[in-house]
């Protein structure tokens, strides 16, 4: 037998299961946009076909947001990310103007006013807002950072980012203004701010969360029953225990696809908010680990991208998308599992909603080309 070069064995014992982190993403990605376009079905045909008379009306608008929104990334992943740095005045322009727009012009739904009404669906401008803020931190930090500046949170900045964050609280929306605010926040925090202007920082966010939930007396109420809901489980504590009970019901291997009971008008947003609680009942434990661990191999991976960046803006942009995605992810599964209050934080690709879906995928686009432009270095 032909002995086998040393060379070609060290090939061999060098690959790794996927080629590029960029095509791991990518991979886990398809994963969940499968995972997710059977979950919508699966928790919303007995809501659709009661209230549009068709079980598939939410089927149908979200296989049309996965085409959009697979649009999105291939045009984020066609142009060069400092593209986005560029023009990000035109997008600050216009998502103010859409978010003024939509406190205008926007329907009302269930007390608030969060969609712009299109032709083709319904448009969500604080969605859009949650990426256009972290673009705006990332070239500020990333400019502090070349310049080897001190970095603040009393900027232009930070109020730009502050003024989509107010407009959306006024829709009221508070759980996506805190994402729109918080998660700058966390990218200065995580690039150096100082100790001080930490502790400053909190201080002052506290005080904020504080006066925003005063302001509604609903969210006082979900903040005290949020770890005791069965103390009101016809009221505020309702859903969370609608959702727990429905973690539960999954046991090991789930109910089966398509037949958990709680999306019978047991579980409300049981196609949104709480998608994840009706995908435990349907696949039980086994299929809420299998989600858990896409989670964290997206989060592994992009962090492999942001680290090999070719320069501090795509750094801080690839860990601003790791937020992005992955915070929301931990917020939402925390939210499902009654560890902390009713906040309407969906789970990235799972829930149900378009604008939120078609911005993810723009999002995880910009951190593909990110990968892509390191790769050229």
């Amino acid at each position: 037998m032909a002995e086998v070069p040393k060379k070609e064995l060290n090939q061999a014992a060098g690959k790794r299961f996927w080629t590029s982190d960029m095509e791991a993403i990518i991979a886990i990605t398809v994963v969940l946009l499968i995972l997710g376009t059977i979950n919508v079905f699966s928790s919303s045909f007995i809501f659709a076909e009661a209230e549009f008379d068709t079980p598939y009306f939410f089927l149908k608008r979200h296989i049309f947001n996965v085409f959009i929104g697979l649009i999105a990334f291939g045009v984020c992943l066609r142009f060069d990310y400092h593209v986005w740095r560029r023009v990000i005045l035109f997008f600050v322009i216009g998502t103010f103007l859409a978010l003024g727009a939509v406190l205008i012009f926007g329907p009302v739904v269930n007390g608030a006013q969060r969609w712009l009404p299109l032709p083709i669906g319904q448009f969500q401008p604080a969605e859009l807002a949650k990426l256009v803020s972290i673009m705006i931190a990332a070239a500020y930090i990333s400019s502090k950072i070349k310049a080897e500046q001190e970095l603040h949170y009393w900027t232009i900045q930070m109020a730009i980012i502050g003024g989509f964050a107010g407009l959306t609280e006024l829709e009221p929306d508070m759980g996506t203004a805190s994402i729109i605010f918080g998660i700058p926040l966390l990218m200065l925090m995580i690039s150096g701010l100082s100790r001080n202007r930490i502790l400053q920082l909190l201080g002052g966010a506290a005080l904020g969360a504080a006066i925003l939930i005063y302001r509604e007396p609903y969210r006082l109420k979900r903040l005290l029953i949020a770890y005791d809901p069965w103390s009101d489980a016809q009221d505020v504590g309702y859903q969370t225990v609608q959702s727990l009970s429905a973690i539960g019901s999954g046991e090991l291997t789930g109910m089966g696809l398509g037949v958990g009971v709680s999306k019978y008008d047991y579980l409300p947003e049981a196609h949104t908010d709480f998608a994840f609680a009706i995908f435990c009942q349907e696949n039980g434990f086994l299929g809420a680990i299998f989600v858990f661990l896409l989670f964290a191999a997206f989060a592994v991976y992009a962090a492999r991208i942001a680290n090999r960046a070719k320069d501090e803006y795509g750094q801080v942009l690839a860990m601003g998308i790791i937020l992005l995605v992955v915070g929301q992810a931990i917020a939402n599964l925390f939210m499902v599992g009654g560890m902390m209050p009713v906040v309407g934080v969906p789970l990235p690709f799972i829930s149900y909603g378009g604008t939120s879906l078609i911005v993810t995928m723009a999002a995880i686009g910009i951190l593909v080309n990110i990968g892509k432009q390191s790769d050229k270095k």
